[in-house]
């Protein structure tokens, strides 16, 4: 059996092996197993494995073990993603304390001036991302002639990302002494062909695919027709009350869309897509790692290098049409033997899509029926009440009086309820905020749209009334309105596309007539009684 006793046979450094006992290593991982005593032997390494294996310690040990500190650049791993770029910068930084040795993160979005200052203090290691460091090779702030070691991390989603040409560039400004690895989810043609032009004799590493591993996985999936998905997400989020949550989502509108709706509903929840700033994408990890938003909203490009741990659940809101995508995707949870869950909704046109990725990872996955909405509703009550009661166990000061006043007069349950609705705007609404029509089954969803009217709870209005006053006042059939969620000053409808203006139109009347019934019975209330 493994032990730390697998690392002490490696013959590495005193100090690097304190600091993996630092680190909390107990025993090497497969990649690690395999890799390391090949690495140390001086071979170039060709590796084989995902995100989450221990793959930077894989190569960072080594190349640890044989760098000095004060004697300038001697190693370079290129990253695709600065979330990447500064995950394996801190994992090396810390596994190379004890050697005084520096390593440095240089990635687009950060100011450039700052890596200027950072890269005169000589760090014996760069962990870059291949625009950036492009840029201070060209400046002349970064010489790679002294260098000894180079890694080309997750080389399959650099070249995914359009990188080989900035990759070789790099690769052609390199000592041609050097030791070289190459790890990668896939080793397709592309990537081989990498290896041969740039890499001397590669020894092969490999570990077991994302594919056994997610076999590990509880897994399980909805049916869930399109136009209920979000309503049937947020029954699951309530039921499952998951501490750290990934949703992926096909599109970068889409992932804006249901992070916004999340949040909307008292949900904690960020998009993560390409079309954000790096400085976006820099505050919605800090928020995320640091507990501020429980759940990730992101695109399969934007999480690619992500590595985040204590991910509960993944959460497949649209399902992915490639198979290794899946496999992917829900390999982000359950990380070092640790339980995860993976939930899929699918629509009902999917099935075949379903069952070809169980074919492909060789498991069923699990059938699941909605939760209702009565028990949702309840578990959105106890989370209510729990609050109430851990501030209860807190010193109440004036409002404890104010109570007692409020329980000896006659309306002190309108009044508790009152302060429960007020309480309850944190939260997830307590009602039933969709109402649901079955569409005609001859509107695809490309010709659906939500329309957004003024009218919401303030006016009156609840989903069975709006309907009714659409009908009213357009030429609409019930059942050619879809979804309805009512908020406290809007509302949104699914209708058909070529009835939006007719309905944007009415939504004025609809307004005006409410409000000449507001002030009929404001007038009623004043005249004098006779």
């Amino acid at each position: 059996m493994n032990t730390m006793q697998d690392f002490l046979n490696l013959g590495l450094k005193d100090e690097v092996l304190k600091m993996i006992d630092e680190r909390g290593y107990v025993a090497p991982t497969p990649i690690q197993t395999k890799a390391i005593p090949v690495a140390m032997n001086g071979r170039d390494v060709m590796g084989q494995a995902q995100t989450g294996t221990g793959k930077t310690a894989a190569f960072g040990i080594p190349i640890l073990n044989r760098v000095s500190s004060g004697r300038g650049l001697q190693a370079l791993v290129l990253c695709p993603t600065r979330e990447l770029a500064v995950q394996v910068c801190e994992e090396i930084g810390f596994l190379g304390r004890a050697l005084d040795i520096s390593v440095l993160a240089v990635y687009g979005g950060q100011s450039i001036e700052v890596q200027f200052r950072a890269l005169k203090k000589g760090p014996e290691i760069i962990i870059g991302t291949p625009g950036r460091l492009l840029d201070h090779m060209r400046r002349g702030t970064i010489d790679l002639s002294s260098l000894k070691f180079l890694v080309l991390d997750e080389a399959d989603e650099m070249l995914d990302m359009g990188f080989l040409p900035d990759i070789e560039k790099v690769l052609e400004q390199c000592p041609s002494e050097r030791q070289t690895f190459l790890f990668s989810a896939t080793l397709l043609e592309d990537i081989r062909g990498l290896a041969s032009r740039f890499m001397i004799n590669p020894e092969l590493v490999m570990v077991e695919p994302e594919i056994k591993t997610i076999a590990l996985l509880q897994q399980r999936y909805y049916i869930v027709p399109s136009r209920q998905k979000i309503a049937g997400l947020c029954r699951i989020l309530d039921l499952e009350q998951p501490k750290v949550s990934l949703i992926f989502c096909r599109t970068k509108k889409g992932a804006d869309e249901l992070a916004r709706l999340l949040n909307r509903r008292g949900y904690s929840a960020d998009a993560l897509h390409g079309d954000m700033s790096q400085r976006e994408r820099d505050n919605t990890m800090q928020r995320f790692r640091q507990g501020r938003s429980r759940i990730l909203v992101a695109t399969d490009v934007a999480a690619r290098g992500l590595d985040i741990e204590h991910i509960t659940h993944v959460f497949n809101f649209d399902l992915p049409e490639d198979m290794d995508s899946y496999i992917h995707r829900v390999g982000r949870t359950g990380r070092a033997g640790r339980g995860g869950v993976a939930i899929s909704l699918v629509e009902p046109y999917q099935t075949r899509l379903l069952r070809n990725i169980e074919r492909h990872i060789g498991k069923r996955i699990e059938s699941a029926s909605l939760p209702e909405a009565e028990s949702s509703v309840s578990i959105q009550k106890d989370r209510l009440l729990s609050r109430l009661r851990e501030t209860a166990r807190s010193p109440l000061g004036p409002y404890d009086n104010m109570a007692r006043d409020i329980l000896g007069s006659d309306d002190a349950r309108k009044i508790l309820a009152a302060a429960l609705k007020l309480l309850a705007e944190d939260e997830v609404e307590l009602e039933t905020m969709e109402f649901h029509i079955e569409m005609e089954e001859n509107i695809p969803d490309e010709m659906r749209a939500h329309v957004e009217l003024p009218l919401g709870r303030n006016h009156g209005m609840n989903p069975r009334r709006l309907v009714e006053m659409i009908v009213a006042n357009t030429s609409l059939r019930p059942g050619q309105i879809g979804d309805i969620e009512i908020q406290r000053n809007c509302s949104y409808v699914e209708v058909p596309m070529d009835h939006i203006d007719e309905v944007y139109a009415a939504s004025s009347s609809m307004l005006g007539e409410k409000k000449k019934k507001t002030r009929s019975r404001s007038i009623e209330k004043k005249k004098p009684m006779h």
